[in-house]
């Protein structure tokens, strides 16, 4: 029976590689055309659906999720890539669940000068904090700009306020964000997680920060409660104290110097949570193995997340991100696990789990990598590529042999738009698996979409698939399979 399984594999191996022209073309197109808009939204569907509850990883509903992924592999005949014969590649993944809503509530003063409180309205007006511990505070509201401390930039948003005990207002991003080596001194502090630490340094008792964005990836600190809210809001709160944090910001951006202040004015923060430091996560993997001996060995990597917040006092779905990522890389992966075009190299399907909670999935997988890095001869990253009308390769002009495989594909049968760049890192939010692997060693190429026509809705429970365009999610699946079937054969 092996002897005939080996037979006819061999046979049907030298079928495929023997076809012509006009065959090869037929298949092409058959695979293109099999990628289906109405398929690719019935995923984003199922991936956004309340029964993947967000899809945080480390809890039970990830890993449904992760199983739902597997199963999709397994049926169009993509092995198991993972650890000890799974689709998985298991990581430590502590999570925090948000059990409700909470609260936030400013005290303002009234005509007559009197604080009355002033309840801040869900989701609208607030985010509880995704990594908050869970308790109430309550103390005086402190301005503090940015919210960074940076020695060696001899700059500090502290300087001359007391933070203790208090609740700090801290603006998102840094003074200083454009994408330059003078960029680069500022990028360590332009994150969420320095701002809560250097809260934490400067004894602060909460935090709110001034950007409603649910899990800007802040770390879990015991005892500490903090929740989002937005800068305009906010500055409406605070302009019966006389200062206006709009006014206050653009003056930080333009000098460079903070502008802090404390306020006569108190606010009250409530958390529900519950920490899991067992929490475990995985990566998803598939294996197309390619029919030459010698350049089997070698591998083109399609990753995108597929974990998103989970639920923070409600549903976030995670439609654009990135179950549209994730959609693009399925319905190429679907293509390619049944056409019987032949390739030489091996393609490997990597679904992230723990993008959200610090780059968890991808960082493992560089650093316990399924094939060596000297082997991969390209990652290409898919995150947020589901709204849009044109395509583009971040970083392919660093690569021309791929960028040409894949821009002839686009300028032969799909006719969209066409953009490419150069690598160079992202001095202001290098904050992506595609920076992961880049900062890894890895040839890196991010795949988007451009030319926006729905809105985006960011870490926001309004990211439904509904708001994705499966037009686009189409042609970057079809765009995928071409293009790896091309490359997966091409000297590179």
């Amino acid at each position: 029976m092996k002897r005939f399984a080996l037979i006819l594999s061999l046979s049907l191996l030298f079928s495929f590689s023997s076809l012509g022209a006009d065959d090869r073309e037929q298949e092409l197109l058959k695979g293109f055309h099999n990628i289906s808009s109405n398929t690719l939204l019935g995923y984003a569907q199922k991936l956004t659906s309340p029964e993947f509850g967000g899809r945080l990883t480390g809890t039970p509903e990830y890993r449904l999720t992760a199983q739902w992924v597997a199963d999709r592999l397994k049926e169009w005949g993509i092995r198991p890539g993972g650890e000890g014969g799974t689709y998985f590649q298991e990581f430590p993944a502590p999570y925090t669940s948000v059990d409700s809503a909470g609260s936030v509530v400013f005290l303002v003063k009234d005509g007559s000068g009197a604080l009355k409180e002033r309840p801040l309205l869900f989701p609208d007006e607030y985010f509880p904090g995704s990594n908050s511990a869970s308790g109430k505070v309550e103390g005086e509201v402190v301005y503090v700009g940015f919210g960074i401390t940076a020695p060696e930039l001899k700059y500090d948003d502290y300087r001359g306020i007391t933070a203790k005990g208090k609740i700090v207002l801290v603006e998102s991003g840094s003074p200083y964000e454009k994408n330059d080596p003078p960029g680069a001194a500022w990028a360590p502090y332009n994150g969420t997680r320095h701002k809560l630490e250097n809260a934490l340094r400067h004894g602060a008792a909460g935090l709110l920060v001034l950007d409603k964005v649910g899990n800007p990836n802040t770390l879990y600190q015991p005892g500490f409660v903090y929740a989002h809210t937005t800068h305009e809001l906010a500055r409406q709160l605070l302009l019966p104290t006389g200062k206006d944090i709009q006014v206050l910001k653009e003056e930080i951006v333009k000098t460079l110097k903070p502008r802090s202040f404390s306020t006569s004015l108190k606010a009250r923060i409530t958390a529900s949570t519950t920490r899991h430091p067992e929490g475990k996560g995985c990566n998803v993997v598939g294996l197309l193995e390619g029919s030459d001996p010698e350049l089997k060995g070698e591998v083109l990597i399609l990753g995108g997340h597929l974990d998103h917040l989970g639920t923070i006092g409600t549903l976030f779905p995670g439609a654009l991100d990135n179950a549209s990522g994730c959609v693009d890389i399925l319905g190429a992966a679907q293509a390619l696990g049944t056409s019987p075009l032949p390739r030489k190299r091996s393609l490997l399907f990597l679904f992230f789990g723990g993008e959200e909670s610090g780059l968890l999935g991808s960082t493992y997988y560089t650093q316990h990598p399924l094939f060596p890095l000297q082997k991969t001869k390209i990652f290409m990253n898919l995150d947020m590529v589901g709204n849009g009308t044109g395509l583009s390769l971040w970083g392919g002009l660093s690569y021309p042999k791929i960028e040409e495989i894949f821009r002839n594909a686009n300028d032969r049968y799909i006719h969209r738009p066409w953009r490419a760049s150069q690598n160079r890192p992202s001095y202001g939010r290098p904050r992506s698996d595609g920076a992961v692997f880049s900062r890894a060693g890895f040839p890196t190429i991010g795949v988007g979409a451009t030319d926006t026509v729905k809105p985006i809705y960011y870490h926001d429970p309004r990211d439904t698939w509904q708001e994705l365009t499966p037009e686009i999610m189409e042609d970057v699946s079809r765009l995928l399979f071409l293009g790896l079937t091309e490359a997966a054969n091409a000297d590179l």
